[in-house]
């Protein structure tokens, strides 16, 4: 029996401590939520942390994501493909390069959202350009996981916005709190006028 509504209720509240060892860190909430999840869910778990390996990333790992009969590993990694091949684009003319030296084989991108992503790599600001991308990204998981809330997506979403959070927390503490805390804000509020108490 899929056990969705007592992970999402059984997610950690935000603690200051919460990049200390004895605090929660992506790895064990990652293997928490994989403890409670059902092999078919797991294999999905899978294919979404193997996107966050940059060593693995390229044209077979995309095509097979693209062709995942989940939902959400579709949208996603479609739109994460378009944010990587622009950022290329843009390293590409920034340093001189052909145009489509390095980027990876993917279906013509959304007009709008691809001048969206050009629009905030156009900015000096590197930390500032990097949480602009990351702004445009979790906006998309939100999205696409928009009417689920008690099912597999709702898990990757989780998973995939939590590592966007981690990387904050290394390149700026305060806004990776933040946004933890929003995460944390936004699974509880699914609980809104949902009579279900979790197990202890």
């Amino acid at each position: 029996m899929d056990n969705y509504e007592y992970i999402i209720a059984s997610l950690p509240v935000l603690t200051q401590d919460m990049r200390d060892s004895n605090g929660p860190d992506p790895k064990s909430l990652v293997l928490w939520i994989r403890s409670q999840c059902s092999a078919r869910d797991n294999a999905l778990i899978d294919i979404l942390e193997e996107g966050f390996d940059q060593d693995r990333l390229g044209d077979g790992f995309y095509a097979k994501a693209l062709a995942s009969r989940n939902s959400f590993i579709r949208d996603y990694f479609s739109y994460d493909l378009m944010m990587r091949n622009e950022k290329v684009k843009w390293l590409n003319k920034a340093l001189g390069r052909p145009e489509g030296q390095d980027t990876v084989s993917a279906p013509r991108p959304d007009a709008k959202e691809a001048g969206e992503v050009a629009q905030a790599l156009d900015t000096s600001d590197i930390l500032g350009r990097e949480k602009a991308m990351d702004d445009l990204l979790w906006n998309k998981i939100g999205a696409i996981t928009t009417f689920n809330y008690f099912d597999v997506n709702a898990i990757l979403a989780f998973i995939a916005k939590l590592h966007i959070i981690w990387r904050w927390i290394a390149l700026d503490p305060v806004t990776g709190k933040e946004m933890f805390e929003d995460l944390v804000d936004e699974v509880r509020g699914t609980f809104k006028g949902v009579n279900y108490q979790p197990e202890n």
